[in-house]
């Protein structure tokens, strides 16, 4: 990487001729990043002697989970469960409902450009909203419960796959697109027939993948109310019971990888 803002050097070839070399911009770069992390550390006030002397606890709480209360384990399977399905419900529905606002954010599909652009700021307005936000105003207006976690979910899985799939969109070939509309065909059936069996691959393999995600994060859901198992892993650490979120987490873990093996199976067949 080559930056032109540096004056170039000056080298001289043993025939005597002159030429000038480039100087590489990665010094440069390196500057600024150490300039930007020591601001960094003064503005959050990190301390590398506070995490010296608190580190110990951390290990403290990991010894105090170990083992887990396999008592407990009796009442995680419905709330586990409500968390699986909040989950599927809100990935599944989210990702078919990204498939169209994606169509008409893609540039090379939607010709009227207002239109692409209000999709482009809809998909970027919701990837900017952090998923527990929309959880809390989900639990204002629907109450606490699942209901606002699968909404969340649903409105996240729409901002991640639409915004990888209208990308994808963006860089198919649409050879066969503009002949089936130059043959009479509307618009959406010239793009289930030529645009979509190109990105199904993809689009199932990314649906699949935000899935997984979204598994992790409705765990977390529980803290603002918006139900499944983050409601009694809340409870347990606020209680001190940490023998309870070790169960919790290796129930959570156990779940996740069984359904991150599933989906990478069908993904690798996919691709």
């Amino acid at each position: 990487m080559q930056c032109k803002l540096l004056l170039p050097k000056k080298i001289v070839l043993p025939n005597g001729k002159e030429v000038l070399e480039k100087r590489s911009v990665m010094p440069l770069l390196w500057l600024i990043l150490f300039v930007l992390t020591l601001l960094s550390i003064r503005i959050t006030g990190f301390s590398l002697e506070v995490l010296r002397d608190r580190i110990d606890q951390f290990f403290v709480i990991i010894q105090q989970m170990v083992p887990p209360n396999w008592g407990y384990v009796a009442k995680l399977w419905q709330p586990l469960f409500d968390t699986i399905k909040m989950s599927l419900l809100g990935s599944v529905v989210g990702a078919l409902c990204a498939l169209p606002i994606a169509m008409f954010a893609a540039a090379n599909i939607t010709k009227n450009k207002w239109i692409a652009m209000l999709s482009k700021f809809m998909l970027s307005l919701l990837r900017t909203l952090p998923t527990l936000i929309i959880a809390l105003i989900a639990t204002f207006i629907f109450g606490l419960g699942t209901m606002a976690g699968t909404i969340a979910i649903f409105l996240f899985t729409i901002a991640y796959v639409g915004k990888l799939l209208y990308e994808q969109i963006e860089n198919v070939d649409m050879g066969g697109f503009e002949a089936m509309q130059a043959m009479g065909l509307p618009t959406i059936q010239a793009f289930r027939y030529a645009i979509l069996p190109q990105i199904l691959p993809n689009y199932i393999s990314t649906s699949l993948f935000c899935f997984e995600g979204n598994v992790r994060y409705a765990s977390i859901l529980g803290y603002v109310g918006a139900g499944g198992i983050g409601l009694l892993l809340n409870e347990s650490i606020g209680w001190r019971s940490y023998a309870n979120v070790g169960m919790i987490l290796l129930m959570l873990a156990c779940t996740v990888f069984i359904i991150e093996s599933t989906s990478e199976y069908f993904r690798k067949r996919l691709m």
